[in-house]
């Protein structure tokens, strides 16, 4: 709702109308994207060299990764970015009751893809797979097979930094929208959360094939 001079409550005031506040949010938000990518694809393009020139110590070492849990994850993330999709829409259609039970949807979502990438790294501390003084692999290419998990709990693990800090803002979103702070007139803050949510599933899209599928 405006208040008494026309301006709605969520208008910042160096904004003349939410619609000029909502592009620049937007705007920003592609901004910190671009940096990420930036960021992770530099880590890609490392790991893509050093699997060119050890392939078949990455495909040895690839054997070690649990395929049914990686897969399984995979699911999850997609259908989190459905519920985040759904959550936008809600949003902005001013469905306030579907609008907390999506985004609750994609927090538990969310949850169980980092509980299930906990499982994997147990297993892989439990099979000496863990970079370091701990690791225990046998044959000639037990160093490049290191190398590898350097790489895979290096990218897994920031992603799932990434999906840590989207659960402090999901439920800062959840908190909001139960109070009715979003609405058809201002949704800018569960859009800009939409975007986050879909830049860290199309890491994972990214990071399945090249740690999961090596052949």
């Amino acid at each position: 709702m405006s208040d008494t001079h026309g301006h709605h409550p969520a208008l910042q005031h160096h904004f003349d109308d939410l619609g000029q506040q909502h592009e620049a949010s937007t705007l920003g938000m592609w901004m910190f994207l671009a940096t990420e990518i930036l960021f992770f694809g530099g880590m890609f393009l490392a790991y893509s060299i050093y699997r060119s020139y050890y392939f078949e110590a990455f495909v040895e070492a690839a054997h070690h990764q649990n395929i049914v849990l990686g897969t399984i994850n995979t699911a999850v993330l997609i259908c989190s970015s459905l519920t985040m999709a759904m959550s936008v829409y809600f949003a902005q259609t001013s469905n306030r009751r579907a609008l907390v039970g999506s985004l609750i949807a994609t927090l538990i979502l969310g949850i169980a893809f980092v509980g299930i990438k906990g499982v994997e790294y147990a297993e892989h501390f439990h099979h000496g797979l863990f970079p370091g003084p701990l690791f225990h692999v046998e044959g000639p290419l037990a160093n490049q097979v290191e190398l590898f998990f350097v790489f895979y709990f290096a990218m897994t693990g920031l992603h799932a930094l990434h999906m840590i800090i989207g659960f402090g803002i999901l439920i800062w979103l959840i908190i909001r929208s139960k109070q009715g702070r979003f609405s058809a007139e201002y949704y800018g803050p569960v859009e800009v959360a939409g975007l986050y949510w879909h830049f860290v599933d199309i890491v994972w899209i990214f990071l399945f094939p090249l740690l999961y599928l090596i052949h």
